[in-house]
């Protein structure tokens, strides 16, 4: 990932690649974050409390995980341990919360000096589900703080061209007031969703038709690149002619089609839904297709067997089937698969002896950090109960 400072301009190529509306108000005042996460104060399992165990031993003086990063690892940490049931006292959730109020900046974002919106998104996530109303006003102004990134009528893109619903930057978030790509415009609708606000939310169907532009479909998309193309995968973003973190596959003709991959389709197939799309709309068929043509949890498929971004992909994996709604899926074989059964079998099957995860084969994306894939791996657990 690349990191960009507030106004998005680049400052460091490393390795991490996330006005209210009247209903955003009253979400906000019913705590509605609380009612959507699905996983709130359950007794974690043995497999997620060896997890959760690591990374308390992880924590540092300041309350911090991956604090290099910003504030959204550790609240990516705390939100799973308050999902497993520990209260805003306890010892390490208090340090999570109170090293992440040190990131709170005047204009209500949460972020030290770079990804403002992947790190406000993350933040918001946790605020939104934490009990009680002590955070009320700081969901309020991160909601506010992320619609003011997101990229809409009124702004320019890079080459200083107005952003109207024609251009292919429209709807989208970056790390900051930059390119947009899907995986920052999911936070961002994770974010929103994760505080109730709902997908006729005037920010949620914006961003849909970015997300709907970074999908693989010349049925439902307009961008040149997904012309005639069925697979309904996802790709990183549409900007530019479209970019592909795995490249292209090339065709016959001599021509070549960008290459959609796992970690970025279930992230487009969870914000579908989270933007309130059914079964019956043809993107989330085209994403339901291509998941049962490459089901594995074995790799990130589109990877080309590799292992980049497998923890992120699982995490990703995890949310979009809980938000999907059915206990199992048939793949393009006809074989069925019980979702939570496969991810928890896998998950014990990598988990290390100190109750940790880690990509030892692919250190991109931090997934070669513990700490990371860890915290990821406890949110999907949970996301993995019933």
């Amino acid at each position: 990932m690349k990191r960009f400072d507030r106004s998005g301009k680049k400052i460091l190529a490393g390795a991490m690649s996330v006005a209210l509306a009247g209903m955003s108000l009253l979400a906000l005042g019913q705590n509605a974050g609380n009612a959507t996460s699905g996983a709130q104060a359950r007794p974690p399992t043995p497999m997620e409390q060896k997890g959760i165990g690591y990374l308390l031993a992880q924590q540092d003086k300041d309350g911090a995980w991956l604090p290099q990063v910003g504030p959204a690892v550790t609240a990516m940490v705390v939100k799973g341990l308050v999902q497993s049931g520990r209260p805003l006292a306890d010892p390490a959730v208090k340090k999570g919360l109170d090293f992440i109020e040190t990131c709170r900046q005047k204009d209500g974002g949460y972020y030290r000096d770079t990804n403002p919106n992947y790190n406000a998104s993350i933040v918001l996530s946790t605020l939104a589900v934490l009990p009680g109303d002590a955070y009320k006003g700081q969901v309020a102004g991160l909601q506010t703080f992320l619609k003011g990134l997101q990229q809409v009528d009124g702004k320019k893109d890079a080459k200083g061209n107005a952003i109207t619903k024609a251009n292919s930057w429209y709807g989208g978030s970056g790390y900051g007031e930059d390119r947009p790509d899907l995986s920052n415009t999911s936070f961002f609708i994770e974010a929103l969703h994760d505080c109730g606000i709902t997908g006729s939310d005037p920010a949620m169907q914006k961003a849909l038709v970015f997300v709907s532009r970074t999908q693989m479909n010349g049925e439902t998309n307009d961008q040149e690149f997904a012309k005639g193309v069925t697979d309904g995968g996802f790709i990183y973003t549409p900007v530019d002619g479209g970019d592909s973190k795995f490249g292209d596959i090339d065709n016959l003709d001599g021509g070549s089609t960008l290459r959609s991959y796992g970690s970025m389709t279930y992230s487009g197939f969870k914000s579908l839904l989270y933007a309130g799309l059914t079964e019956d709309d043809p993107r989330v068929k085209a994403a339901v297709k291509w998941i049962s043509n490459n089901w594995t949890l074995e790799y990130n498929p589109g990877s080309g067997g590799t292992l980049d971004g497998q923890y992120y992909y699982l995490h990703a994996f995890a949310k979009a089937m809980k938000a999907y709604g059915h206990d199992t899926i048939t793949d393009s074989k006809g074989v069925k698969h019980d979702w939570r059964r496969e991810l928890q079998e896998f998950l014990a099957a990598h988990q290390k002896p100190d109750g940790s995860w880690v990509n030892e084969k692919s250190p991109r994306w931090l997934e070669g950090n513990p700490v990371l894939p860890t915290a990821y791996m406890v949110l999907a657990l949970q996301e993995s109960r019933k």
